[in-house]
């Protein structure tokens, strides 16, 4: 007899699921502008300005602003066009207030960024999804996330790269990681910062190159500060990891040469794939090797929108990869159904022909490099 029960429709195609997206509803950036944090004066030219204390930018630094933000209608044609289903939305990292010292000014701007963005979603007719930004770094960060997904409807977290003058791996974040790893809480980590930024400062380069620097920066803490030992977090890195699966190579070499960095019980590379993955990677190839090293169970639909950094042909990128159907539907949307199931969209049953985590530390083993030479 078949599973579907006698009489039931057969399930339909996973819905397209986008998890890296943002939002600035316009109702909380005029809160900002009236307590002088915010100058919207360049919004017809789709152009915001934030204190510095909040986007950890130059004073009058332009953030770009597209009337996808704010304007629900124009979003959701936004989707259409695409051809994506759903977005999980985020607030970006201009509103996580990442290098900012005052803690009271940071959990309210966060609480109040999340209030804003639950009633921006909340009109969407179920199109969009909201994700709880907490203040990595500050001693109230599980607090805020327990109201966040309790109260407000939110069905995840995103977080920044640093806060409160601290590493992701600081003591102070412990209640955190354990408070997302008993909730199982889908976890979008943006970086937030860039280090050097003298030297990123021409050309656009905090963005373009310090932000995935910035996230394999964030990504190595977790791993040699023994973060992804003590908490089995549902955690996804931005921008197809930045950086860090370029560097995991080099990073087992040192976790096999160097006793200083033989901190944890397994080579880095293995916590590397172990972690999920958005395709914003803007690149067909440059994805397929990531799908490649991680396998398609690890990889989620993500493309950055609306900002102009975004790959506006999605489902294009993916599906030049040459992936079997099963492999597509889990990227397309397939895990994030399985992963966030307050989206209440249903897994399709082809996914279960994508290896899982548990499978995977089997078959993407590798023997270790031998301890002698040099690597500089």
């Amino acid at each position: 007899m078949s599973e579907l029960a006698a009489g039931a429709a057969p399930p339909g195609p996973t819905p397209v699921v986008d998890i890296h997206t943002h939002a600035m509803p316009v109702p909380f950036l005029r809160e900002l502008a009236r307590e002088g944090l915010a100058d919207l004066s360049g919004i017809a030219a789709n152009v915001l300005t934030l204190d510095p204390a909040l986007c950890g930018l130059p004073r009058g630094a332009p953030i770009p602003l597209a009337p996808e933000q704010y304007d629900l209608e124009r979003r959701l044609a936004q989707l259409d066009t695409a051809g994506v289903d759903h977005h999980v939305v985020a607030a970006p990292p201009f509103l996580f207030a990442s290098e900012s010292d005052d803690e009271r000014l940071v959990l309210d701007v966060t609480r109040r960024s999340n209030d804003a963005l639950a009633a921006f979603v909340a009109d969407s007719g179920g199109r969009l999804t909201g994700l709880a930004t907490v203040p990595v770094g500050l001693p109230g960060a599980a607090a805020e996330l327990a109201r966040c997904l309790d109260q407000l409807g939110l069905v995840g977290a995103t977080m920044g790269t640093f806060g409160g003058r601290r590493e992701l791996d600081h003591p102070v974040n412990e209640d955190l990681w354990a408070a997302l790893a008993e909730r199982r809480c889908f976890t979008l980590l943006h970086p937030s910062r860039v280090s050097a930024r003298d030297r990123l400062a021409d050309y656009h380069l905090v963005q373009l190159l310090g932000y995935p620097v910035e996230t394999a920066l964030a990504a190595s803490r977790l791993i040699f500060g023994g973060v992804l030992d003590r908490h089995d977090l549902t955690l996804c890195l931005a921008h197809g990891g930045g950086c860090a699966p370029a560097v995991g190579a080099r990073l087992d070499l040192g976790w096999h040469r160097k006793p200083v960095a033989r901190v944890v019980d397994r080579a880095p590379s293995d916590y590397l794939r172990r972690l999920l993955y958005d395709t914003a990677v803007f690149d067909s190839k440059t994805l397929g090797r990531l799908v490649e090293d991680v396998t398609a169970r690890h990889v989620l639909l993500g493309t950055d929108t609306p900002f102009d950094l975004v790959d506006h042909h999605p489902l294009e990128t993916v599906r030049r990869i040459g992936l079997t159907a099963a492999e597509e539907t889990a990227i397309l949307g397939g895990n994030a159904a399985e992963l966030l199931p307050g989206l209440g969209l249903s897994p399709t049953p082809a996914a279960a022909d994508v290896p899982d985590r548990q499978t995977l530390a089997s078959l993407t083993a590798v023997p270790s490099p031998p301890a002698e030479g040099r690597h500089t």
